[in-house]
C-alpha cells in the first residue's frame, strides 16, 4: 500500500496560512495576546488554520446550537461563534476565571459575546445541566484528556442525528502510535472508544495535533 506523506515544514505552514483567508484583526491580536502574555501556557491555543477551520465548519453546517469544552483564551469559541447562524448560540466550559477573562475582552469586541454562554466549573458536572435530549450541531472537545471518555459519552446523545463531533490532540505529536506516559494512554484510550461507537463514523484529521471528527448517526 501506498501512502501519501506531507511534513509540515515551518515554511511549509507559512505557505498554508498565507494561502488560505486570513485572520481577522481581532483574531490575529488573540492569538498575538496570547503568545505573548501566557507564553508557558500558548500551546494550549488552538492553531490558526484550526479556528480557520472551525469557522468555516460552523457557516457551513448552519450551526445554532453549539459546546465548547475546554475554553483557554477563547479563539476557538471566536471562532465558532463569528460562523453561527444567526440566533445561535455557544455554551462553553472552562475551570479558568483567569483565562477566561482575556478571552471575554475579545468576544465583546467581536461582537459575538452575546452568542456564547460561559460556565465555569467542573465540566463533567456541568454538561449534565443540558437537556439530555439529541439537540447540538456541534461539539468541541479540548480540555483535559483524562476527561476525554465522560465529555464524549455525556456529549454524543446530546448531538442530534447529522451533528459534528469534533475532538483536538487526537494524534497527541505522534506518541499515539508509541504510548508510555499515562497521557499518551488518556488519548489512545479515547481513540479507541470514539472508532468503536456504534453512534458515529469519523475520521482522524491531520491538522495541527490531530483533529477527529466524527458524525452522529441516525
Amino acid at each position: 500500500m501506498t501512502f501519501k506523506e506531507l511534513p509540515l515544514t515551518p515554511e511549509l505552514h507559512d505557505y498554508l496560512l498565507r494561502h488560505s483567508t486570513p485572520a481577522d484583526d481581532v483574531t490575529a491580536d488573540l492569538m498575538a495576546e496570547t503568545r505573548t502574555v501566557l507564553y508557558g501556557h500558548a500551546s494550549m491555543q488552538v492553531a490558526p488554520e484550526q479556528a480557520a477551520f472551525l469557522r468555516l465548519l460552523t457557516s457551513l453546517l448552519g450551526v445554532r446550537q453549539a459546546v465548547e469544552v475546554g475554553t483557554f483564551t477563547g479563539l476557538s469559541a471566536l471562532a465558532i461563534a463569528q460562523g453561527l447562524a444567526d440566533g445561535g448560540k455557544l455554551i462553553c466550559f472552562d475551570i479558568s476565571e483567569q483565562f477566561t477573562r482575556l478571552a471575554h475582552r475579545y468576544w465583546e469586541r467581536a461582537g459575538v459575546d452575546d452568542r456564547i454562554d460561559l460556565r465555569i466549573g467542573p465540566a463533567a458536572e456541568r454538561i449534565r445541566e443540558l437537556p439530555t435530549e439529541p439537540h447540538l450541531d456541534l461539539v468541541f472537545i479540548d480540555a483535559d484528556k483524562g476527561g476525554y471518555v465522560t465529555y464524549w459519552n455525556e456529549l454524543v446523545p446530546r448531538v442530534r442525528p447529522g451533528g459534528v463531533i469534533l475532538v483536538d490532540n487526537t494524534l497527541w505529536s505522534g506518541r499515539v502510535v508509541d504510548p508510555r506516559s499515562q497521557s499518551d494512554r488518556f488519548i489512545t484510550g479515547f481513540n479507541e472508544v470514539a472508532r468503536n461507537d456504534p453512534r458515529v463514523e469519523l475520521v482522524i484529521l491531520p491538522i495541527a495535533d490531530g483533529l477527529t471528527m466524527a458524525r452522529r448517526l441516525p
